[in-house]
């Protein structure tokens, strides 16, 4: 793991941080401690005036925005409790921040992320979230096929199966840009947004 720099036009961009699924049992961090690390990045971020961008997902009362494809795992059916979608209080309540909606793995399929970063000029994103091996994985891998520079919190996401957590971070995220720690990018921001 080693960072080089973050780019004048940074953004930090939060995978899934949200009741539901920041309450699940997750590996090699606790949800509490993604929350914790990705609020301490996003603080110094706004510190910045640099994006902050909040990404949940969601899915409609009916399940019409559900994937269709066949899968041995389906969401299509599933009940979901009131407000398992909000993004949890931590990171909440800034007027500044973006906030995406997505029905998909990756935070940029379908929705208008990748607007809302050129208009900004951002050229490169720093990922956290929840869950490492689907939701951060994907848009991790979205995000290096549009031409950002990816910078991985690898300390600030967590999985629910520790080898999935595993297999992102040693086997996938050194093809896709450069991974350190929340503390090893507070001190890159800190150097080159002083």
């Amino acid at each position: 793991m080693s960072l080089t720099t973050l780019d004048p036009r940074t953004a930090v961009v939060a995978i899934d941080l949200q009741n539901g699924i920041a309450a699940m049992p997750t590996q090699p961090y606790a949800g509490p401690e993604v929350v914790a690390r990705t609020a301490e990045l996003a603080d110094a971020f706004r510190a910045r005036n640099l994006p902050v961008v909040l990404v949940r997902v969601s899915f409609s009362a009916d399940g019409g925005d559900v994937v269709p494809g066949r899968t041995e795992r389906q969401v299509r059916g599933l009940a979901f409790p009131e407000g398992w979608d909000l993004i949890v209080d931590e990171l909440s309540g800034h007027a500044g921040d973006i906030h995406v909606t997505k029905h998909n793995w990756s935070a940029f399929h379908g929705t208008d992320l990748d607007v809302q970063l050129r208009r900004r000029g951002i050229t490169q994103i720093v990922l956290t979230g929840i869950a490492t091996s689907i939701g951060v994985e994907s848009t991790a891998r979205d995000a290096y096929a549009h031409g950002y520079h990816v910078t991985l919190a690898t300390d600030a996401m967590a999985d629910a199966d520790a080898e999935a957590h595993a297999n992102s971070v040693e086997r996938i995220f050194p093809r896709l840009g450069e991974s350190g720690t929340t503390a090893e990018v507070l001190e890159l921001l800190a150097k080159t947004h002083a």
